[in-house]
């Protein structure tokens, strides 16, 4: 079979009110009421118009009785992700949807079942984002005495994903297509294969009740940026969420990452790599840069006020990053990178707050929709990036502004589709199936198992 043509992947971090806490002052932006799933809908549709590979959902699951918070952040407007990723594949036809759900709180015989059968919903189109993160509100909501640390967290997740691959192979991919009304066997009891596993967290003697995914299991995603982050992501994960401010923070990531494929027997293609990105686009560079400023000014640094998840209220807000700040317990990997900046370039507070906690440590590019995809390209020519995980800015309008300004100049350079070619998001994004487990040579079993 021919090797695809490598192909841009471009994908949405979904967020009603903006990509930062006080967007949603904004005049054009549509704030409160109860959840809509109409407004998610909307949003998605818009992405399936683009022809973007998935729609990504993010998750902060559990807050502490103390959390009511100071009542200036939006809240009360998202769904449960998986609850909503199954309302959407009813929805829309051909776009990926990625849900995010935490491994600290979940069993894998009950998420394998829920992904296989969102998987079967959505015609092969859910993706799982793997996150073992544990901010302490969580650890309150689910009553968590002894919570594990950073690397035992890693460790059950590694374990929770074998578990889950076993519960998806436990049947064969025909198992249930072919029941004889004259005989009446419906299946073949051979095509049947007991997970029996007894490891140092779980315990499992069972086969799942859904029928083998359509894709085989969802595409694994996931988003540690620390060492221990990387590795997990070389041995498990399909496409990764990095973040990167310059090319070559992004090539430096980049063939870490994939370098650490070999080991566990998978090629360079097995993984994606997908940097988030903020825009701000304008007919003219001036409109795009005055896009960007009402983007900026929009930041309330007026109450608490906190980097990466260190809260720095007491600090001046003009001074600079103090000394020996407390590491957080997650997202490692991105509060070094905030830290090293800081320092490189003597950057206050507020100019760390705007430049790089506001978005998260991505690369924001502010221009026309050329001067856009002219960087999108470079990146991605320059194996700096697989494809982009868009993180749109303020108002329902910049969405449009990519769509159809960004994609139609991706699309002449030839590194863009311009219709979806295949039917699942392993199709969308060039990634194999994988086989069952059960029914290969043990030698293979690692690269099946990655």
């Amino acid at each position: 079979m021919a090797k695809r043509k490598r192909q841009l992947s471009l994908s949405v971090f979904v967020q009603l009110y903006g990509t930062h806490a006080h967007a949603w002052r904004q005049p054009e932006v549509a704030a409160g009421g109860p959840p809509s799933l109409a407004e998610w809908a909307r949003i998605v549709q818009q992405l399936e118009r683009g022809k973007f590979d998935f729609a990504f959902f993010a998750d902060f699951v559990g807050n502490g009785g103390d959390e009511v918070g100071d009542g200036r952040r939006p809240r009360g407007g998202g769904f449960e992700p998986l609850t909503l990723t199954a309302a959407l594949a009813t929805l829309t036809q051909h776009i990926g949807l990625v849900a995010t759900v935490n491994t600290n709180f979940n069993d894998p015989y009950n998420l394998a079942r829920r992904f296989a059968s969102l998987d079967h919903i959505s015609g092969g189109r859910i993706g799982w984002n793997i996150v073992s993160s544990l901010a302490d509100g969580a650890t309150k909501s689910f009553g968590v005495a002894d919570p594990l640390d950073h690397g035992g967290r890693y460790e059950r997740a590694g374990e929770f994903v074998e578990v889950a691959n076993k519960l998806w192979d436990s049947w064969e991919d025909d198992a249930f297509d072919h029941p004889n009304k004259e005989t009446g066997v419906f299946y073949d009891p051979a095509s049947g294969h007991p997970v029996r596993h007894h490891g140092k967290h779980f315990n499992v003697d069972t086969l799942l009740d859904v029928a083998r995914p359509i894709q085989g299991r969802p595409v694994f995603f996931q988003a540690g940026n620390s060492d221990t982050g990387r590795e997990f992501a070389a041995q498990h994960a399909e496409v990764i969420y990095a973040a990167a401010q310059t090319i070559e923070e992004a090539k430096s990531f980049y063939a870490d990452v994939k370098g650490r494929l070999a080991k566990y027997g998978r090629e360079p293609d097995d993984l994606k790599v997908t940097p988030g990105l903020f825009f701000h686009i304008g007919e003219t560079r001036q409109e795009a840069q005055e896009k960007y400023e009402s983007f900026r000014d929009a930041v309330d640094l007026s109450g608490r006020r906190q980097i990466m998840g260190v809260d720095v209220t007491n600090y001046p807000l003009d001074g600079p990053l103090p000394e020996n700040l407390p590491i957080p317990a997650n997202g490692r990997g991105r509060f070094q990178q905030m830290v090293a900046l800081a320092r490189r370039e003597n950057l206050s507070i507020r100019e760390l707050i705007l430049r790089f906690s506001t978005v998260q440590g991505h690369r924001t590019l502010v221009g026309t929709a050329k001067d856009i995809a002219d960087e999108i390209e470079a990146w991605f020519v320059g194996e700096a990036a697989d494809g982009f995980n868009l993180k749109p800015s303020l108002h329902p309008g910049s969405l449009d502004d990519f769509i159809d300004g960004v994609v139609p100049e991706l699309q002449r350079r030839g590194i863009f589709r311009t219709e979806y070619e295949g039917v699942t998001l392993r199709d969308h994004l060039g990634l194999r199936r994988p086989p069952n487990q059960n029914l290969i040579e043990p030698s293979a079993r690692v690269a099946a198992a990655g």
